[in-house]
């Protein structure tokens, strides 16, 4: 009987997704239900009372949802699609795709911040301080709830291993050469609500004085501080997303299996190292001429910790 499209057709399978990731995306789930109540009762809560502070944090919970709604998409697409044979390596990097969008959109969103505290700044308005206070501590609990929530939801790869020597066998784990977030799609959704909660605190802090000092011009300024902390995290899961998507290799593990092509005699002359999950990466080693032992370069550089595929070849053959 002829293979179904795109049915997985190989023997090993190539599911490197983490041991956390259905939980993780439990969390998420939940995460955006508490959110969505919020943003329902803030919403209704404002129309009733006339308070636009209300409203628009309401309507802000809206656009927070979005952003955690991706983090569960990337969840439900990487489990669906584990198996499809289009994925040739798996779909273990869906999670760090999605952590590079909601990196985009928390540096907008930092930009608009910045934006409206500098407007603010130049031309202070009247404010509510009452209401302004309320919302600001509704939406610091929910935060502190959401982060709680998704603290701490990295885990252990527990993925196939093995390797390629123009034939496959099996490896052992060795020394982890895997660093950074275990879960950068986690971090993501983790980093929104974190961020949220910055502000909230921030904001609280900025309406007390402004409402009891008459510092007006501190909530603005505190607004302008809380985009430039919001910015820096965006950059940094930008730049650890970015890194993964393009296929960076770590210096550490590309020394080590370069050590231990020479130490079995032979010389690499091509070598191709790059990360297919959180926990797991997948390695090409060319091996210039006929020195060296192919199958002992195999066996060990695949029980490299969370090294979980690996094919080693000659050139020329």
């Amino acid at each position: 009987m002829a293979a179904e499209p795109y049915e997985q057709t190989h023997y090993f399978d190539h599911v490197y997704l983490p041991e956390g990731h259905d939980r993780n995306a439990r969390r998420t789930h939940m995460v955006i239900a508490l959110t969505l109540v919020t943003m329902v009762v803030e919403i209704a809560a404002g129309w009733i009372t006339g308070s636009m502070a209300l409203l628009a944090d309401g309507f802000h919970m809206a656009t927070h949802a979005g952003a955690l709604a991706i983090a569960a998409l990337a969840y439900s697409f990487a489990r669906r699609h584990a198996n499809n044979a289009r994925f040739t390596f798996g779909t273990g990097k869906v999670g760090d795709l999605a952590g590079f969008a909601s990196a985009l959109m928390l540096g907008l969103a930092s930009l608009a911040i910045a934006a409206e505290s500098a407007q603010r700044l130049l031309n202070p308005g009247i404010v509510d301080f009452g209401d302004a206070t309320l919302v600001a501590v509704v939406g610091l609990v929910v935060n502190l709830v959401s982060a709680w929530m998704l603290m701490d939801g990295g885990g252990h790869q527990h993925g196939h291993q093995h390797g390629h020597d123009h034939g496959h066998g099996h490896a052992h784990h060795g020394q982890d050469y895997a660093h950074g977030p275990r879960d950068n799609n986690l971090r993501a959704a983790y980093l929104h609500v974190l961020a949220d909660a910055l502000t909230s605190v921030a904001a609280i802090a900025a309406l007390l004085a402004g409402r009891y000092l008459g510092w007006i011009w501190l909530d603005p300024l505190i607004g302008m501080a809380g985009a430039v902390i919001i910015a820096r995290w965006a950059w940094g899961l930008m730049k650890d997303t970015a890194a993964i998507l393009l296929d960076t290799a770590e210096p550490k593990l590309t020394q080590a299996i370069k050590a231990i092509a020479e130490d079995r005699g032979g010389h690499v002359a091509d070598l191709h190292v790059w990360r297919v999950g959180p926990h797991a990466h997948a390695v090409i080693v060319t091996i210039a001429g006929q020195q060296g032992d192919t199958q002992a370069i195999r066996t060990a550089v695949g029980a490299l910790g969370n090294v979980v595929h690996v094919t080693v070849e000659r050139w020329p053959e």
